[in-house]
């Protein structure tokens, strides 16, 4: 939260602080108020942001230039392209993998930490680059946004072999008879793109989407109903496929690359695989643009353009066509077609034709609608630690990362607003479940009233995680009509579950409960990774690295429900 805000909170407590708590906390935003002015200081001396080395490295020649690549998860699957990349070219490569909202707000803030940017969609780009930093942008593949089936479903509803709407879609979920998986509109592109298309789609138009479009009670409802089919969301293409297939769910939205490549394990696996679906009326395209940000280096962006034509050249095309996707000038070439099997739906003679889309300012006002008001709302239980050994800067860094979410002038920011309906629990826990807190509603003034209770809370005793995951799933289970909601537990912890509960007690209250709400658990400090990773295989969930960045690993796994 801002500076100013924080003091206006303290401003507002001062009537019921005593003399002492009241002092705590002035040297407290004094504290804060010359850090801030340290790392402004720094900002204003080095100009660019801090860079970790990236999620993953492919090494070029020794002395050779390095380029710092921020992408879209879904081109993890192309990092043995990117390999032979870098063994040909002589470049180092690091790459950064990030969710589509935070791609464009690195290039707001001038991607001061990277070199080139690769999101999903020219989209993201647009919106970002305020500053004009991008330069040199080249599709390098294109792949459709759309409906992965199981096919005795699909079969079932009639869509095998012929066109199908959006309202085919709309159907197929107001008798009951589908659900699906996607990725949250406001983090994710594919997400985003998809939503856009059922807006389209919606409306009846082709020609641009305005702002009264969106005001259209009829569309209102419509979507509305429509996202209610969506039983899992997920911050990242990429994990969604992993999520779907860990799982036992309908359909996913997805791209076209990505159920392919979710096909092929499902038939390595024996299990039934997924139709493609693409709706002819809200139909999206990711053009995968590979750009280069303009920092004054020019070895850098020589660089670029090397590695850039790599990854235009027939060989790597060719390459990329092999893990379904398309090419940006050719589609798909003879020999590659039979990676896109007509048996799956895939239809590489179809003419793709994207839905346009809208002005920047109303695909910002789309995507406030969807967190705010269209898609079914969350349900989040928080357990958070206050066992001892959080007491100093791991709380501190707790009750600034919660502020990040449940203070909603912070949470606009990266669009993880509450939204209408949504409930937010709290659970505080040290070897004991401490209390339940549960905000009586959505509204900014119940928020804050959570937030303060996080932050005034102290920190004492030893780590029971399994005693306050398992509270966290009675409450949802007993309390909530789960097909209202958008369910998970989020779990952060800074050590090892040693008292109370143990893995085999929680796993059979899980296994009885029968929800299928995921347990997503955030790792810091000392956190014993083995037991979060149980939990995530158990929750079909994931376990996030808080350890470099808290307040970040926060803003992320919300973007998961």
């Amino acid at each position: 939260m801002s500076l100013y805000y924080r003091f206006l909170i303290l401003k507002r407590k001062c009537r019921n602080y005593s003399p002492c708590r009241l002092a705590c906390n002035v040297r407290r935003l004094f504290v804060l108020l010359m850090a801030a002015a340290a790392c402004l200081a720094l900002a204003a001396c080095s100009g660019e942001a801090e860079n970790s080395a990236g999620d993953s490295r492919f090494e070029g020649s020794a002395g050779g230039e390095t380029l710092r690549i921020v992408s879209g998860s879904e081109n993890q699957e192309l990092e043995h392209i990117l390999e032979d990349c870098a063994r040909e070219t002589g470049v180092n490569i690091e790459i950064t993998y990030l969710g589509s909202v935070d791609i464009m707000r690195t290039l707001e803030q001038g991607a001061g930490g990277y070199d080139v940017v690769w999101p999903a969609s020219s989209l993201w780009i647009s919106l970002g680059d305020t500053d004009h930093l991008v330069k040199h942008a080249q599709s390098v593949s294109t792949t459709p946004v759309v409906f992965g089936i199981r096919e005795s479903l699909a079969q079932e509803l009639g869509f095998v072999g012929r066109e199908v709407s959006v309202k085919d879609i709309l159907s197929a979920i107001q008798e009951g008879k589908m659900s699906f998986c996607m990725t949250s509109a406001t983090q994710s592109n594919s997400g985003a793109s998809a939503y856009i298309g059922f807006l389209y789609a919606l409306m009846g138009k082709q020609q641009a989407m305005t702002a009264e479009d969106l005001q259209d009670e009829g569309l209102k409802a419509e979507i509305t109903e429509l996202l209610s089919g969506i039983d899992r969301s997920s911050g990242s293409s990429d994990w969604l496929k992993e999520m779907f297939l860990n799982g036992d769910y309908d359909a996913m939205v997805n791209y076209e690359c990505l159920i392919i490549s979710a096909n092929r394990e499902l038939e390595e696996a024996g299990r039934e695989t997924l139709y493609t679906v693409y709706p002819y009326d809200g139909l999206s395209l990711a053009d995968s643009p590979f750009a280069y940000v303009d920092h004054g280096d020019e070895s850098k962006e020589e660089a670029f353009l090397e590695v850039q034509e790599y990854l235009l050249s027939n060989e790597a095309q060719n390459e990329i066509q092999r893990t379904g996707r398309r090419s940006s000038n050719l589609g798909v070439s003879e020999e590659n077609r039979d990676v896109f099997r007509e048996d799956w739906g895939i239809d590489v003679d179809r003419v793709l034709s994207p839905i346009p889309m809208p002005a920047a300012d109303v695909l910002m006002e789309a995507l406030n609608l969807y967190q705010t008001q269209f898609k079914k709302p969350s349900l989040t239980v928080y357990c958070l630690d206050y066992s001892g050994s959080m007491s100093g800067e791991g709380n501190e860094q707790l009750v600034e990362a919660m502020a990040q979410i449940l203070i909603q002038e912070n949470a606009q920011r990266n669009l993880l607003q509450a939204g209408e309906n949504e409930v937010n629990i709290v659970i505080p826990f040290d070897d004991n479940v401490v209390d339940v807190w549960t905000a009586p509603d959505s509204s900014e003034e119940s928020l804050m009233a959570l937030y303060e209770q996080i932050e005034e809370e102290a920190c004492a005793g030893g780590t029971d995680i399994y005693q306050a995951a398992a509270e966290g799933i009675r409450r949802i289970a007993s309390d909530y009509d789960l097909s209202q909601y958008t369910p998970a537990v989020i779990l952060l912890t800074d050590g090892m579950s040693n008292s109370g509960m143990d893995y085999e007690e929680f796993k059979e209250f899980y296994l009885d409960s029968g929800v299928d709400v995921p347990v997503f658990s955030i790792m810091f400090g000392d956190a014993e990774e083995e037991q979060l990773e149980e939990l995530a295989d158990l929750s079909n969930a994931r376990v996030f690295d808080g350890r470099e960045d808290l307040i970040g690993a926060f803003r992320s796994v919300k973007g998961y429900n």
